[in-house]
């Protein structure tokens, strides 16, 4: 595309209002913006796929975070994958696709060192942000490098049917695992577990108190929690895991969307004397492993060893819909939206 045909105008949606507990659409605005083009050592990406992820709702509270929260009536951004029509930056031309963070749009300017080339042929764009992108390495890094996970070890994962979860699984049982237990908010789910990911085992959480389905599915109990929860399910866990239990507490969705204090686990002293490691982690904390992440697990994806899932909302006007969807647990696998090419 010669710059003379480059678009006008692209949609773009914005936070319009903070939600207080779950956000409604009406906190957000899909609003029509000019598109700049790109200066010196800049590009222009017409995104493809977009990502939407659990950690995007703490972003629209006004908080100090690890992340600086989403500004009112700005463009969001998150994670997305696109072709480039217009190029200044060394090395990428148009034509090339690339993986960048900033997502809720259709069209994104952005400095050539922040944009990442993907490889089509090698696995669907939507893959790199799910399976071979922050989701997979969180789970990867998380697991072997947080967790400490060793062979032999018996894993239990909260929210497993999730990006996240189902990897973390998959990745124990390809590297040894004694037994892998799942929780998911599903019967459906739950046989995906067990069925398609090779799970020893899984529970769906609505079906009775957590702990107790936890303890009927690892009696001999657990070496390492990766939480994705919270609550209840960590409360669970502490009561199941071993001495020198690992646990990596990577979200705790269950309380993303709370209005008052959430209650900590009430048996937090057995950690003491089971002298357990509580390690909360960040993705970015591990970008090292990036390279060994990919080659491994995209190796494992093409020999069949590792299956995912994804969940694809078409069109950028359903984003936020997508994004509710994936708070109250309607996805399987990764939360992708397609805005066509």
């Amino acid at each position: 595309m010669s710059e003379s045909a480059l678009p006008k105008t692209g949609r773009e949606w914005h936070l319009v209002a903070r939600p207080h507990g779950w956000p409604k659409p009406e906190d957000f605005a899909l609003r029509e913006a000019e598109v700049p083009e790109p200066g010196p050592g800049q590009l222009l990406v017409r995104n493809t796929h977009m990502s939407v992820d659990p950690y995007m709702r703490g972003r629209m509270n006004d908080v100090k975070s690890y992340v600086p929260p989403f500004q009112l009536d700005r463009p969001m951004d998150g994670g997305a994958v696109g072709r480039v029509i217009a190029s200044n930056a060394e090395g990428i031309a148009p034509g090339d696709h690339v993986v960048h963070g900033l997502g809720w749009r259709e069209y994104a300017l952005l400095d050539g060192r922040h944009a990442t080339k993907v490889a089509p042929e090698l696995a669907p764009l939507s893959a790199y942000l799910g399976v071979l992108g922050m989701p997979g390495l969180t789970a990867y890094a998380g697991l072997l490098e947080v967790a400490s996970f060793k062979e032999g070890d018996s894993v239990f994962v909260s929210g497993a049917a999730g990006a996240v979860g189902g990897m973390v699984g998959q990745i124990a049982k390809l590297k040894g695992a004694s037994r892998v237990i799942g929780s998911a908010g599903s019967d459906e789910k739950v046989r995906l577990l067990v069925e398609e990911y090779g799970f020893d085992a899984a529970f769906n959480y609505k079906n009775g108190p957590v702990a107790q389905q936890l303890k009927d599915a690892a009696p001999d109990g657990i070496d390492v929690y990766f939480d994705n929860v919270g609550g209840e399910h960590l409360e669970a866990a502490i009561g199941s895991l071993k001495l020198h239990g690992r646990a990596t507490i990577c979200g705790m969705i269950a309380q993303y969307n709370a209005t008052e204090p959430t209650p900590a686990p009430r048996n937090l002293a057995l950690v003491i004397g089971k002298r357990l490691r509580l390690q909360g982690m960040l993705v970015s904390d591990h970008a090292a492993l990036q390279p060994q992440f990919v080659r491994e697990v995209s190796g494992w994806i093409r020999s069949g060893e590792l299956r995912y899932r994804e969940t694809t909302v078409e069109g950028i006007d359903h984003a936020v819909g997508a994004f509710l969807g994936m708070l109250r647990g309607e996805n399987t696998g990764k939360m992708v939206v397609a805005l066509g090419d």
